[in-house]
């Protein structure tokens, strides 16, 4: 089951990624994490793309892409994939295509989350996280239970500088004029499910193992 993720910031993408891990035996993929960690370990990617970052620069699509193409043949991805985050161009969609397709993994579902931005306006500036365990929570969906205190650790909760209105809407232009083409370039191979993420949680994820369910 090869499946990519998609959606704006606050869209839910990393809570119906969590969902799907649970449900389906594969791995989710987020393309920042993957790239600290080449950085971490000082792999040889890893270090290309450290040169390119400490200058202030882009990590190139084909550095990015060569990671990909690497961590897709790492065991735990025998049963297929959960990409978060990739590819966001048309670029980078054209280049994964060709090398998904040249180790036999090519993509078979794009979940598509489409929120309207004023319900991506709540979530994003009411989210508040935890800067020591990570979790996360927000002032009117998933209050902690004493106010900007962490129920895992204790520690004060913290609004991230990104989740303003102001930087979603900038996230918003970016979103609509790099990876909504990507997905209208996915539509094109009929492998795209949208989904209403403005709706709770379990309801979405039940859309969402209805159109996996028909890969089977």
């Amino acid at each position: 089951m090869n499946l990519l993720i998609m959606g704006p910031a606050g869209a839910g993408k990393g809570t119906m990624s969590d969902l799907i891990l649970k449900s389906h035996d594969i791995p989710h993929i987020s393309t920042g994490d993957m790239l600290r960690e080449n950085v971490r370990n000082n792999t040889e990617l890893g270090m290309q793309a450290k040169s390119y970052m400490d200058a202030g620069r882009l990590v190139p699509d084909d550095v990015i892409n060569a990671m990909v193409a690497k961590r897709l043949q790492e065991p735990d991805c025998a049963k297929g994939y959960l990409l978060d985050g990739y590819p966001r161009t048309l670029v980078q969609a054209r280049a994964f295509d060709e090398l998904a397709a040249g180790i036999g993994k090519p993509v078979e579902c794009v979940i598509a989350l489409d929120v309207p931005f004023d319900v991506l306006a709540e979530r994003i500036t009411g989210r508040r996280i935890c800067p020591k365990c990570g979790a996360i929570y927000h002032v009117k969906n998933h209050p902690s239970r004493v106010e900007g205190i962490c129920d895992v650790c204790g520690s004060a909760l913290v609004q991230r500088k990104d989740d303003t209105l102001e930087q979603l809407k900038v996230r918003m232009e970016e979103y609509d004029s790099s990876t909504a083409p990507v997905i209208a370039y996915y539509e094109t191979k009929g492998v795209v499910t949208h989904i209403n993420g403005a709706q709770a949680s379990d309801q979405v994820f039940a859309e969402i193992e209805a159109a996996l369910a028909k890969l089977a």
